[in-house]
């Protein structure tokens, strides 16, 4: 035998790579004393939600008013302060809809709206003829830097390009003091379209020109949106050209820096991070994801990020499931069951290891907790396998355990106490989880809760006349009584009287014993049963005075080892129900 061991050689795929160049060929940034890998994010950005211009343009089926109207409702509850509400002078919907949160007064004074032009003087002056009547808006106006939007699409060279942002600036300025009340506040934003493209030194110039027009000072900022608009490098390089332009800009204090990842390579929420360390002020993106191609970068998995560092967010997700539902109404667009924080399946485990982690992990916090005096925010989350607490976006524990082929003894167990209030003791937990895997093997698939109380009850618990369960077996206990007499040793003796029903003959059998379950023991041997109690346990189901106890008990009979499980608002006629139980089983 070897112990050592050649790794499988790789071989070329047969794609066509030639036709690709690393990015830092055409794109080079040279940052050697770089600081943004030694910042930690302690606060969250400025949000800009951009759901109703680009995310909605990414729509198969754009939204129609009324959806547009849902989620820019959400937006607010949400408490985003900063949305992006339209492209008005592309479209009479978008104008339309504009024009209607004015006419319904519907943006409260501390939200800013946004729209969103080209630099073009009719269409500047269309965008801000929408903003007449909002108390706080800001003109977003974009025009394309980089070399192959300018050298294919355009043919601008780079005093073209300039003019046409500087020119575009001059106009919006012109306008707006034109047409806008005095007392509006109105702010502008200039995106260099595409800044992750564009040569550094170019990004740089062509904002320091617009800034020149604009002269931002205090009270008077200028928001510089630097997109990734196709994210083509990965985040580390983004994270460059950011600290490099926040470095060399002019005026940075009077500058909100913005990143607008998308989602290209997958790692547009990595990009946003390291944008925000690389010194970014604000963060573009969609709920969800939902934009361009792969999508914007998703502001829920972003503000949970935080959240889940105990960075306040700003954001309120405590209804994660209202936020999914009404963005995938709006949009038309499923989200999927593993998307961070928000899918069905993302706080679930099928894992047995999985299951049994987090079984221990809920006991230990639960004990913790219970120290704090039941004080849930006085003890810091550490759960194997969840980064946050599911209470906290409104989830409930039931899904975070579900039960499979691939599952084991804790996952099953922990379903039976938070779903059915039962405590199984570990033996038990073993045997029962055998029973289940028999089932998931054969038929297939997940088993839920209900499912699981069905095979349970059926195997364990007819004696016990539980729920719907179907009653089976040779022995069902009709009543019982004990009387308790001082014993030798200043021990008791307890004697039972038990009436048992055997194939549906009744029968009055007595037993004594050291305590109640041996003395019930000894009155089965008139039947001619014998058995060893081997373990014991018992616990309440429930408080107050329909309470039921749960009674376990392990024994062999006729050289079985097997569990019974009895029900009983008594705890002793539980104890005796176990015990057929466990006969039951033994014989069937």
């Amino acid at each position: 035998m070897r112990t050592t061991s050649t790794p499988p050689v790789q071989r070329p795929s047969g794609m066509p790579i030639a036709k690709y160049r690393p990015f830092l060929e055409t794109n080079p940034i040279s940052l050697p004393d770089r600081t943004w890998p030694n910042k930690q994010i302690t606060k969250a950005p400025r949000w800009l939600s951009t759901d109703l211009r680009d995310g909605n343009q990414a729509l198969i089926e754009p939204m129609d008013p009324a959806r547009k109207r849902e989620l820019f409702d959400l937006l607010i509850r949400m408490g985003y302060k900063e949305i992006e509400i339209g492209f008005p002078a592309a479209s009479q919907t978008d104008w339309d809809f504009v024009r209607s949160l004015v006419k319904d007064d519907a943006v409260p004074d501390d939200v800013c709206v946004s729209v969103l032009t080209q630099s073009r003087s009719d269409l500047i002056q269309r965008s801000i003829d929408s903003l007449q009547g909002f108390a706080h808006a800001n003109v977003h106006m974009y025009n394309a830097t980089s070399p192959v939007f300018r050298d294919i699409v355009f043919r601008n060279d780079w005093k073209a390009t300039v003019d046409l942002a500087v020119t575009g600036t001059r106009d919006i300025l012109a306008y707006a003091e034109k047409v806008l009340d005095a007392d509006m506040v109105f702010g502008y934003q200039y995106s260099p379209e595409i800044f992750i493209d564009t040569e550094p030194d170019f990004a740089l110039e062509i904002c320091e020109k617009v800034m020149d027009v604009w002269q931002p000072e205090e009270g008077r900022e200028i928001i510089l949106n630097l997109p990734a608009t196709i994210e083509r490098s990965t985040p580390n390089v983004y994270a460059d050209q950011i600290e490099w332009m926040s470095r060399n800009l002019s005026r940075r204090q009077f500058i909100a820096i913005s990143a607008h990842p998308h989602n290209d390579r997958g790692t547009a929420v990595a990009t946003a991070e390291l944008a925000m360390l690389a010194g970014a002020d604000r963060i573009e993106g969609c709920l969800m994801g939902q934009g361009e191609r792969t999508g914007n970068v998703d502001l829920v998995t972003l503000g949970l990020n935080l959240f889940s560092q105990g960075v306040d967010p700003m954001i309120d997700f405590s209804d994660i499931d209202t936020i999914r539902r009404t963005v995938e109404h709006c949009t038309s667009m499923e989200v999927g069951p593993r998307v961070p924080y928000v899918g069905d399946l993302v706080y679930t485990s099928f894992s047995g290891s999985h299951q049994d982690a987090i079984k221990k992990g809920f006991a230990v916090r639960k004990a913790k907790v219970d120290a704090a005096g039941g004080d849930e925010n006085a003890v810091v989350w550490e759960l194997p396998y969840l980064p946050i607490d599911p209470h906290d976006v409104g989830r409930s524990y039931e899904a975070v355990v579900r039960v499979n082929s691939q599952s084991g003894k804790g996952g099953i167990a922990y379903i039976m106490s938070t779903k059915h209030k039962l405590e199984m003791p570990r033996r038990l937990q073993i045997e029962f989880s055998r029973i289940i895997q028999r089932h998931t093997e054969s038929y297939g698939g997940e088993i839920d809760p209900d499912t699981m109380w069905k095979i349970f009850g059926d195997e364990y618990l007819p004696a016990s006349e539980v729920g719907d369960i179907e009653p089976w077996g040779r022995f069902k206990l009709r009543g019982s009584q004990a009387v308790t007499t001082p014993g030798d040793d200043m021990g008791e003796d307890v004697t039972v009287t038990a009436t048992i029903v055997d194939n549906g003959e009744e029968k009055v059998l007595t037993g004594r014993g050291n305590g109640p379950i041996d003395a019930f023991v000894h009155a089965l041997e008139e039947l001619g049963v014998e058995l060893r109690v081997l373990d014991y346990a018992e616990h309440a189901m429930s408080s107050g005075r329909d309470a039921l106890a749960a009674s376990y008990v392990e024994v062999t009979v006729e050289d079985q080892v097997l569990w019974g499980v009895g029900i009983d608002p008594s705890i002793t006629r539980s104890t005796y129900k176990a015990v057929i139980s466990a006969v039951n089983r033994a014989l069937r």
